[in-house]
């Protein structure tokens, strides 16, 4: 009997301390480690630890090298490879925590102004207007059942690629008196109609009673480039239609320089805008091959240059960026690039690509005189932090227009179609 409640005792006594070892601090440190650590080539992670708390890899694979002393571990990365760490008290296993190591990885920033031209695949209907025919006003269009925001991608079998393929066909189709048979994209969609041309009474000319367009152009910023392969990422969120507020379906574009010629200045409830023309030259520097939430992305012609940072730099991932002062890069006066402070008010490790990452906040005094903070144009600014690019610039809050969104350069890249986590080639004896 008195052996039963010393058990008892001893197993309650057991069962406090190890509860009270779940709540004391270090315990609470530990818990808050994530569960995986990614780190570049050359790169080092540093953490606290209880002097009583050991640490181990799981795997002597040298592509991780572990340090600690009495108060802290760091891990430094050496080569590609993965292993684990296991943080252990009292020879007991409290944590374990995946480390992956990539390959080094540098892009150059950008921050340069340019100017954008996006071709659509087909051609974008943006409203219905009323033709004036002998039998009264009406929108053939309407009547056939297409919306705004539709795209037009076929008319009689043949490919429609820009606004000058539609009225050749719309003539012919009108005098014979036959219905056109049309194919558009709606939202991802193919569709198929008949529309019936009408005759316009005063212009004598058969028209669709549909207002199209084959383009849009536009100004941004530039984020990044990779030196190697030429593929770059720039403006940071999609590019939508001014009509419709919807995202363009891009058959090919082209970005040129571009020159900043005046500032509206941003207010609250009233976003500025960089004014700015395309460079006389109208040289292309890279096409668009791509527009999507995370911005445009293409190939560049040639290297661009910024005269601030104009060498490689490394990158954060979401998880590496932390709360505090960062700067950006981006273009007030001309096509001059300049480096301003900002501050990262938070930012969240996201596991899966999403295009709202980081709050950030215009600090420095110079750019807050001359901008007000965030304005139209300045999306894409590429954001440092500690020497590394971390993401960009891409949405201003109405009511303060000190701040705004950042995305995190990791889903840019992933966009570009460069693949940070991709296995270094075996060289060939």
């Amino acid at each position: 009997m008195k052996y039963e409640l010393l058990k008892k005792i001893i197993g309650g006594i057991l069962l406090v301390s190890l509860v009270a070892i779940g709540f004391s601090k270090p315990i609470q440190e530990y818990v808050n480690i994530p569960q995986k650590i990614t780190l570049f080539e050359g790169q080092q992670f540093s953490l606290h630890k209880a002097v009583n708390v050991s640490a181990g890899l799981s795997a002597d694979n040298k592509s991780i090298a572990l340090k600690q002393n009495r108060h802290s571990v760091s891990l430094q990365a050496k080569s590609y490879g993965k292993n684990e760490m296991i943080l252990e008290l009292a020879g007991l296993p409290i944590k374990k925590v995946d480390v992956d190591v990539l390959k080094d990885f540098k892009v150059i920033p950008g921050g340069q102004s340019i100017g954008i031209k996006l071709n659509t695949v087909g051609v974008l209907v943006v409203g219905h207007h009323q033709i004036d025919t002998e039998k009264g006003k009406v929108s053939p269009g309407e009547i056939a059942g297409i919306k705004v925001g539709d795209i037009i991608t076929e008319i009689n079998g043949k490919r429609i690629k820009k606004m000058e393929d539609v009225a050749p066909i719309v003539q012919k189709t009108g005098n014979e008196g036959k219905p056109l048979d049309i194919v558009i994209n709606r939202e991802n969609e193919k569709m198929k109609t008949k529309l019936q041309p009408m005759k316009d009474k005063k212009e004598h000319i058969y028209k669709l009673g549909l207002y199209i367009r084959d383009s849009a152009a536009g100004i941004g910023t530039m984020t990044f480039y990779d030196p190697n392969s030429k593929k770059y990422g720039a403006l940071g969120h999609v590019i939508s239609d001014m009509d419709t507020k919807k995202p363009i379906v891009v058959e090919d574009g082209q970005i040129v320089r571009s020159t900043v010629t005046s500032i509206e200045k941003g207010s609250n409830g009233n976003p500025g805008e960089k004014l700015a023309r395309f460079s006389t030259d109208r040289e292309i520097i890279g096409n668009i091959n791509r527009n999507s939430p995370f911005g445009i992305f293409g190939k560049l012609n040639r290297e661009l240059k910024n005269g601030v940072m104009d060498k490689p730099l490394p990158i954060a991932l979401s998880h590496q960026v932390k709360e505090g002062p960062a700067q950006i890069l981006t273009v007030v006066n001309e096509d001059e690039v300049s480096l301003f402070d900002i501050e990262i008010v938070s930012t969240i490790p996201q596991k899966f690509p999403a295009t709202k990452g980081m709050v950030i906040k215009v600090t420095d005094p110079k750019l807050l005189q001359k901008t007000g903070g965030i304005v139209q144009g300045m999306s894409g600014s590429p954001i440092i932090q500690n020497g590394k690019l971390v993401g960009a610039v891409t949405h201003v809050f109405v009511n303060d227009p000190t701040s705004g969104y950042g995305v995190h350069i990791e889903w840019m890249l992933n966009e570009a179609g460069i693949n940070i986590y991709e296995q270094p080639r075996e060289k060939v004896s």
